[in-house]
C-alpha cells in the first residue's frame, strides 16, 4: 500500500517551514506564495492546517482536465500533472475541493503536490513533527477522510 501525507493539526505551529521547504525544492526560491503546501490559519480558534493535495481515490482535478494531463503514479499513489500535456485552463482549480492544485503564473501549467517523489520536503523540515509520511492505517484513513469532507464544504461556502 502507498504511503500518504498525514497531519498532526495539535503539533502545528504555524512556523511555514513546510512551504519554505516546498518551493525551494520545486521552485528553486524561499516563496511560500509558490509552494504546493499551505498552512491554513484560523487565528481566532487558533488552529493551525497544513493542506497539501490529499491524493484523493477519485481525483476531480483528473476528472475536469479536458487535455487528461492529471494521472495516477499507482506505486506512489500520487496524482501527477503531465506537463507536456497540461493546457493551463484553470479547470482542475475549480474542481478540486480543497484548493489543493493551482496554475503556475509563470509556466501557465497546473502543479500540485506531487510527494517529492516519494520524500516529501516537507516533511522533513516540519520541525514539530506535525507531519509525517507513512504507510495508512485504518483509523488515519478514516480520519483523513472526515478531516477532508469538512474541508470541502469549508470551501464550498468559501466558493459561494
Amino acid at each position: 500500500m502507498s504511503k500518504v501525507l498525514t497531519y498532526d493539526y495539535s503539533k502545528c505551529t504555524a512556523c511555514r517551514a513546510c512551504e519554505l521547504a516546498c518551493s525551494m525544492r520545486h521552485q528553486g526560491e524561499f516563496n511560500p506564495a509558490r509552494s504546493r503546501i499551505h498552512t491554513v490559519i484560523f487565528p481566532e480558534e487558533a488552529i493551525y492546517i497544513p493542506l497539501a493535495c490529499t491524493q484523493c481515490e477519485d481525483a476531480w482535478c483528473a476528472k475536469a482536465c479536458p487535455a487528461g494531463a492529471i494521472s495516477k503514479n499507482e506505486d506512489l499513489g500520487v496524482w501527477w500533472v503531465d506537463l507536456q500535456r497540461c493546457v493551463g485552463c484553470r479547470m482542475c482549480e475549480l474542481a478540486c475541493p480543497f484548493g489543493a492544485i493551482a496554475v503556475n503564473p509563470e509556466s501557465g501549467k497546473a502543479e500540485k503536490c506531487d510527494l517529492c517523489g516519494g520524500e516529501p520536503e516537507c516533511v522533513l523540515f516540519c520541525v514539530p513533527k506535525a507531519l509525517e509520511y507513512r504507510q495508512p492505517e485504518s483509523g488515519v484513513l478514516n480520519k483523513k477522510r472526515a478531516v477532508s469532507e469538512k474541508l470541502k464544504v469549508s470551501h464550498k461556502e468559501v466558493r459561494t
